[in-house]
Formats: C-alpha cells, sequence, structure tokens
C-alpha cells in the first residue's frame, strides 16, 4: 500500500474497499499466542485450534421420550398387551429385552438390546404388571441413534469459531473441558478534542461529555478484546504523537476517536504519518466518511496497526461495526464477513446519496421497517432507539414498499 503525503487528498474509497484491504493487511495473531482456558470461561472466545469429539453423541441407543421400549414384531395389531419385563430409567443400562416383553423407559435412558421401537407413554395403557399398545411401531420409533448427532473423530467446532452459549454446551457434550482459545487482542483506545469532558465533571462552555469513550470501549470488550482507555488527548500535535507512542506499546490495535478529518485541530493524521504509516483516509460512506487506518512503530521494531474513527458519536459507532469489527476478527483468526442481511419492507422513503449510507430503524408489528426521524452523525439517540441497519447502496432511493438490506445490531456482535 502506497503511503499519501501529508497535504495529499487521497480520492474516497467506497467500503467494500476498505475491507478488502483490512482483510489483505491484518493477519490473525501468532498460533503461539494462543491459551487454555476452562470451558466454562471461554464465552466469546475465538477458538485457536479444532474441537474433536473424543465420544459419538449420544454415546448409545436412547429413547427420545418416556414411555415402552419393545420389538415391532411383538405388537401385530393395536391393542397388543405386553407384560412389563423391566424398568430402564436415564443412567442405567437395562437389561437385553425378553421377546414378547416390553420395557418401561424413560427419556434419555440406553434403549435395551433387541428392543427397536419406543412407543410414547401418551399411546399406552398401563395395566397391572402390563402395557396396552394402541399404535403399530415404525421402525426405530422415538428412538435416537448412537451417534446420530456427532461421531467420534469429528471436528464439531472449526478454528476461527467465535464462541457462543451454544458452542459451549456442543464443546462440553463431546468432553471438551477446556478450550484452546486465541489470545484477546491488546487494544489501546483514546479520544482527542480540547471539548471533551467526562460525565460527572462540570461541563464548561464550549465542551460536550465524551461519549465515545464509553460506547467504543464496551464495543472493543464486546469484540472478544482487552481494552487499555488511555483517557483524552489534547488537540496538540506534540500531544498526539506522544500518545500514539505510548499507545503503540504492548498493543496489537490502536483505536482513536476524532481528530482525523481536514480541520487544523485534526491531528492524528500527520501524527500518524510521523510515527508510521497511513494506508487509507475516508471512505464513502454515511455516516463515517472521517476513517484512518496505517501502522505506528514501536521502539522494538515492531508495529501496532492505527484505526483512526470520526468524532461524530454515530459515524463512530458505525464505523467501529465495519472496520473495528474487520480488524479484531482478522486478529483473532475469526471470520470477518459482514453479517448477512435480511430483506424486509421499508414503510418510509429516503432520496438517493452519493454515498453508501447506513440508516437507523427498528422493526414494527407490521414486519416492516421504521426510519428514525434525525438521521444525523450527532444523533446517537437514534442508534438506541433503532435496532438495526440499513445498508443502502449509493444512488439508491428508497420508496416506501421497497425492500432493503437490513442487518439487525444483534448480527454485529455475534
Amino acid at each position: 500500500m502506497s503511503t499519501p503525503s501529508p497535504t495529499s487528498r487521497p480520492p474516497l474509497l467506497s467500503l467494500d474497499e476498505v475491507l478488502s484491504r483490512l482483510n489483505a493487511a491484518v493477519a490473525p495473531l501468532p498460533g503461539c499466542q494462543s491459551t487454555t482456558v476452562s470451558t466454562f470461561e471461554a464465552l466469546g472466545r475465538v477458538l485457536a485450534h479444532d474441537v474433536v469429539s473424543i465420544v459419538d453423541v449420544p454415546p448409545a441407543d436412547n429413547s427420545a421420550m418416556d414411555g415402552y421400549a419393545m420389538r415391532r414384531a411383538d405388537v401385530p395389531a393395536a391393542g397388543t398387551v405386553l407384560p412389563v419385563s423391566q424398568r430402564v430409567a436415564a443412567g442405567h443400562v437395562g437389561a437385553p429385552l425378553q421377546p414378547g416383553t416390553a420395557a418401561r423407559i424413560f427419556t434419555g435412558a440406553p434403549v435395551p438390546e433387541g428392543a427397536d421401537a419406543v412407543v410414547m407413554q401418551e399411546q399406552c395403557d398401563a395395566l397391572d404388571g402390563a402395557v396396552r399398545v394402541n399404535i403399530v411401531p415404525a421402525e426405530g420409533l422415538a428412538i435416537r441413534r448412537r451417534g446420530e448427532d456427532v461421531r467420534l473423530g469429528s471436528v464439531v467446532l472449526p478454528a476461527g469459531t467465535r464462541l457462543t452459549p451454544q458452542a459451549l454446551g456442543l464443546a462440553a457434550s463431546v468432553g471438551a473441558a477446556t478450550l484452546d482459545v486465541v489470545r484477546r487482542p491488546k487494544v489501546a483506545l483514546f479520544s482527542t478534542g480540547d471539548e471533551l469532558a467526562m460525565p460527572g465533571e462540570p461541563l464548561k462552555p464550549g465542551a460536550i461529555y465524551n461519549s465515545n469513550r464509553f460506547t467504543l470501549r464496551a464495543l472493543i470488550e464486546a469484540a472478544g478484546a482487552e481494552c487499555t482507555d488511555l483517557g483524552i488527548v489534547p488537540d496538540r500535535l506534540d500531544a498526539t504523537q506522544e500518545a500514539l507512542r505510548r499507545a503503540a506499546e504492548g498493543h496489537d490495535l490502536i483505536v482513536t476517536s476524532g481528530g482525523v478529518s481536514v480541520g487544523e485541530e485534526d491531528h492524528l493524521r500527520p501524527a500518524v504519518l510521523a510515527e508510521g504509516t497511513l494506508d487509507l483516509w475516508q471512505m464513502a460512506m454515511k455516516p463515517g466518511k472521517p476513517l484512518a487506518f496505517g501502522r505506528v512503530r514501536r521502539d522494538d521494531g515492531g508495529q501496532a496497526w492505527f484505526l483512526g474513527l470520526p468524532g461524530n458519536p454515530v459515524s463512530s459507532f458505525i464505523t467501529f461495526l465495519l472496520a473495528g469489527r474487520t480488524v479484531l476478527r482478522r486478529l483473532q483468526g475469526a471470520s470477518s464477513e459482514l453479517p448477512a442481511p435480511l430483506m424486509l419492507r421499508a414503510d418510509f422513503d429516503w432520496p438517493a446519496d452519493r454515498r453508501r449510507e447506513f440508516l437507523r430503524v427498528r422493526r414494527n408489528a407490521d414486519g416492516g421497517l421504521d426510519r428514525f426521524t434525525n438521521q444525523g452523525s450527532g444523533v446517537l439517540t437514534s442508534a438506541v432507539w433503532g435496532d438495526g441497519l440499513v445498508d443502502n447502496p449509493i444512488g439508491t432511493a428508497i420508496q416506501r414498499g421497497d425492500l432493503v438490506r437490513y442487518v439487525p445490531f444483534s448480527e454485529w456482535f455475534a
């Protein structure tokens, strides 16, 4: 990638081009940087190695419900009465089934040898020491076969899987008490702007509370990384360079908000060029045009990735979902593809724009999407009111009733 000069104005890149460059540039953390954790503690982590089953799941044919195990050959017609020869509960193994008898059985219990069907208790009448079977059972009725879920030796969770609650359950079901996971990326976060104040401080004239510090820290941690919060940096070039040098040490990625536009007080671009390289700057997206990506040198000869986000709160939020999520997933070796959109009906009109837009919307009771009235990049209320984004292509007007590309916020954190 070429490095722009401090005074050049590179053309606006498409979002697809930006994401392609991020994916090409950022490599997963080295394999030696994995750790072993208890399966109980692995939620949200990314697998460093495949999870291979050491058992069949289920380990034996078992009953799918409470009822009676029997041989089909012993039930030629509905209403057949069979003596009950044994009782088999979950966690216990019964004796081979005697011909011409049935076994009382409960959900999860191993099916006795010789039985080839289980009839649920609602289709039977319990008698004194016997059972009347009110159907003719089909072969294999209500039997869960050995290994029908997982086979011994099969890969149940491949490396790169981000571990969800259900994935942890699957790992446990194949006997994995611990899991090898990728080290959490270390991220340094700071904000730039003399106007920024922290909640709890008096708000001076011209000042605003720093919402990005809270939003981005939460987003970084939700993406599976460790965040070091370096606070607010004054709007000076020397202070910004010093903050970059400090942030590069011991971190894989530096994330900043503000200072990446073209104003006289926007010092991040020249600071990054002085301390490293800038690989891309600005994209054709709304909100979120000011985006910087590059590298900052370390004293040990290594480098930390740099991601400069816009200062407006909604722009910062959305560009992190797109670019920050991509970088952190790449570092962890997980899939960095954007979530697949759902095609839902727009119950609003919207004009075309020369940039790709991400509109804050929420689903309504009629199955369509409503748009938040004010789509301004500083209106953080829209991201709380909404439950997702409409990804609207460049130059595309939306008319009420059109199908649009909708991605719920929950998908960005899956």
